[in-house]
């Protein structure tokens, strides 16, 4: 009875302990592996697929995948999305018993590889679906390890292919997670190293995570140190962003805004992160021979980013600003220019036309609205008539508004406001208004180094066109621009020479008289298909009446004008024949008319038979005509846009 009793003790507990036993020593944490590859791979949308699968039970479960493999999308060629020798991840079982929130301690990475590419067609193969359900504040992840990772990077669109090598690293108790860039970026060399904080410290808000990034892609350099108190919020940013290059277009591809040609640039500032925005605010530095300084704020938007920027510069050369109007910016003395660079500016410089001709990208003025507010205090070159320089731009859906754009000259000012909106077939539709209050003509005649005056001239212009361009916009333009100036002086000098007065000029030259005064000056050139005509363009002086013909062709950028001068007293030595004025913009053609010749020819026979005849040919007598342009001021104040002209007589000009 006993052997009996043993025996059924012995069969009832010793076969669950071999049971056991045989479990122990036969286990195979590979019979999961279908489950969890079935699960994975419902929760990435591909194929994902484990070699081997090993355990260590606890209350804080280690788990190491062997031989992992993300598959690349359906009907997607090339090498797997992403590969690892070991995958482990440690799990707070207890946690998330107890307290129902998921605890990793750690997530090992063992040699990983990532592809990540993108077609041609803008298929990509780095798309996953965003995880649903659960609450993400449950899941707390400690530290990120990763030993000898390598990412490829193709991207067709941005022209991209370069390699990154990923570790982390123990630098003296402080763990580093440690990045190289090496290839080609927008077709252009790409080389950086960035050296960021420990991957634990990204969520733990009372340790600021610290960030040094160098890169260089092309000509373009950036530098970004400091730290982030929640960079995955991005938030708390005391972050240093420098910007240097030969072109601030080049910086689109890494910024996705689309940026205006410039000049050789270096800009430094702080950047921020603020309710989504991204700031690069209080920078300061240099463009090409202009400083510049302020905040430029980017709020992703849902539809397009809205670009925000307070602008102003102390110094600022109008030639640095070439690329917003389609020219090649900056000149050939400007600091620190390749060699290409020099070349492209002599380039244009000594090319046939002067206005730009560089098609107007409709696509940039969709990419991103802007609100922009620029002020240059001062503007270089003595050679320019403008003291300084006002912008408020924005662009909306494409459609950009200045409001104003205004240059001070001397006490007055040039302004205009100017939309343009984008239609069909690649072009813009212009319309100006453009308004002259009381420009200081004694600046207009520094600007030559050679005349002098003083009063002011008034008046307004429009323009209404379409072109795609600079030159296509003035080209095809309609309006006309209508200026006055009643009373004040210009040099003798520059009134002589518009009649050939040599005996005048030359007394002007050595300094008597310096100055003739206005009477008034009348200026009415209606603009057609891009031709703009004088009709009349008058002046009458203290010395002579001036009058103006012809015609400016915008379109082929030539020049047919005659000035003819009208001495009001007996003069010796005028030569009132009228002088031409031919050519293109970049290279006009003075020269005096035919009835000059002649006069020059009966001078120089009388003067074979008795010198003194020879001055008969150049006395002309004067017309006794004062305020000759009066009536055609007063006429033209009334009709629309002379709303700006000065009145007649009213020497509102005065010296």
């Amino acid at each position: 009875m006993q052997r009996r009793r043993a025996l059924k003790w012995g069969l009832w507990t010793g076969i669950p302990m071999l049971l056991v036993v045989l479990v122990i020593v036969f286990w195979n944490w590979d019979w999961f592996i279908p489950i969890v590859d079935s699960r994975a791979s419902a929760a990435l949308g591909r194929d994902v697929h484990i070699a081997h699968l090993h355990v260590w039970p606890g209350r804080v479960t280690r788990v190491v995948a062997d031989d992992v493999t993300i598959a690349n999308p359906p009907q997607w060629a090339g090498p797997p999305f992403a590969t690892a020798q070991h995958l482990t991840v440690q799990l707070n079982v207890w946690d998330d018993i107890f307290h129902h929130r998921l605890i990793v301690p750690l997530i090992a990475l063992d040699h990983p590889q990532i592809d990540v590419a993108q077609a041609p067609g803008g298929k990509e193969n780095y798309a996953l679906p965003q995880a649903s359900g659960g609450d993400a504040t449950s899941t707390k992840i400690g530290d990120v390890r990763i030993a000898d990772g390598h990412i490829h990077v193709v991207l067709a669109k941005l022209k991209a292919d370069f390699n990154l090598d990923v570790a982390t690293r123990d630098n003296g108790g402080n763990a580093q997670i440690v990045a190289t860039a090496h290839g080609t970026y927008n077709n252009a060399p790409v080389e950086g190293r960035m050296i960021g904080g420990a991957l634990l410290s990204l969520r733990s808000a009372a340790d600021p995570w610290p960030i040094d990034l160098r890169l260089a892609n092309g000509e373009t350099h950036i530098a970004l140190a400091g730290t982030l108190q929640e960079p995955l919020h991005l938030r708390g940013a005391n972050l240093k962003l420098m910007l240097a290059g030969q072109d601030m277009a080049q910086l689109t591809p890494l910024t996705g805004i689309p940026l205006a040609k410039t000049p050789p640039y270096r800009l430094a500032g702080q950047l921020d992160f603020q309710d989504g925005h991204v700031l690069f605010r209080d920078f300061a530095g240099q463009v090409g021979k202009s400083d510049l300084e302020g905040t430029i704020d980017v709020d992703p938007g849902k539809q397009r980013p809205l670009v925000s920027a307070e602008l102003r510069s102390r110094q600022v050369d109008i030639a640095d600003l070439g690329g917003f109007i389609g020219a090649e910016p900056g000149h050939v003395s400007t600091p620190g220019q390749t060699p290409e660079q020099r070349a492209q500016v002599a380039q244009a410089r000594a090319g046939g036309g002067l206005l730009p001709t560089k098609p107007i990208s409709l696509p940039e003025f969709k990419f991103a609205d802007v609100r922009l507010r620029y002020r240059g205090a001062h503007i270089l070159g003595d050679s320019i008539p403008l003291d300084n320089l006002q912008v408020v731009l924005d662009i909306s859906d494409g459609a950009v508004t200045l409001h104003p754009i205004s240059f001070g000259v001397g006490a007055g000012s040039i302004r205009g406001d100017v939309t343009l909106t984008p239609e069909k077939n690649s072009v813009m539709h212009a319309k100006a208004n453009i308004d002259f209050d009381r420009v200081d003509v004694a600046r207009l005649m520094a600007a030559t180094h050679t005349f002098g005056g003083a009063g002011t001239v008034s008046g307004s212009g429009t323009i209404d066109s379409v072109g795609n361009s600079m030159a296509a916009l003035l080209g095809n333009g309609n309006g006309g621009v209508r200026l006055g100036m009643v009373g004040g002086d210009l040099s003798s000098l520059l009134v002589d020479l518009s009649g050939l007065e040599f005996g005048n000029a030359l007394l002007s030259a050595l300094g008597m008289p310096k100055r003739t005064p206005v009477q008034c000056l009348v200026d009415d050139m209606p603009l057609q298909h891009g031709v703009a005509s004088f009709q009349p363009l008058i002046l009458d002086t203290g010395e002579a009446i001036v009058r103006g013909s012809g015609t400016i062709d915008l379109r082929g950028e030539q020049l047919d004008l005659q000035l003819r001068t009208s001495p009001k007293h007996l003069s010796i030595g005028s030569l009132p024949a009228p002088i031409n004025i031919s050519g293109t913009f970049k290279h006009p053609a003075i020269r005096p008319g035919a009835e000059l010749a002649a006069r020059g020819g009966i001078a120089a026979a009388l003067g074979v038979i008795f010198p003194p005849l020879a001055a008969l040919p150049m006395i002309q007598l004067g017309v006794g005509n004062n305020h000759a342009c009066d009536h055609v001021l007063a006429e033209i104040k009334q009709q629309p846009g002379g709303r700006n002209l000065p009145e007649p007589g009213s020497q509102a000009g005065g010296r």
